[in-house]
């Protein structure tokens, strides 16, 4: 008889083949891939978001401060033109007593040194 050979008793295995760990990892890389995509995008959008909100807020402060320099120039013309007419009137006021002053002197009701008087009194005014 002829000796029997013995056979390697080989356990069964368990668990995915080679093959299929490997798809698996692909497949839970790629999902992960996705996720942190998809995380990394909205993260990105609420910065955009945020930076355009604080530009907004920006351009209306910016605003604001143009309005109020703008409106302080006005106010400041304003006070200007209102002390131009006042000191005109007071300048041909002026003009009107020399030359009354002028004309009592050459009628004779004023002399000289009166005339000179009254006229630097006037203008010193």
């Amino acid at each position: 008889m002829s000796p029997m050979r013995r056979r390697a008793v080989v356990a069964p295995r368990r668990g995915p083949s080679l093959v299929g760990a490997a798809a698996t990892t692909a497949v839970v890389v790629g999902t992960a891939g996705v996720v942190s995509g998809a995380v990394s995008g909205k993260q990105q959008q609420a910065a955009a978001q945020q930076q355009a909100a604080a530009q907004q807020q920006a351009a209306e402060q910016q605003a604001q401060i143009d309005a109020a320099a703008a409106q302080a120039v006005a106010q400041q013309q304003a006070a200007m033109a209102a002390q131009q007419p006042a000191a005109a009137p007071a300048q041909a006021d002026t003009i009107a007593q020399l030359q009354q002053l002028a004309a009592l002197k050459d009628a004779g009701v004023l002399t000289e040194e009166e005339f000179q008087a009254q006229k630097a009194k006037i203008l010193a005014a």
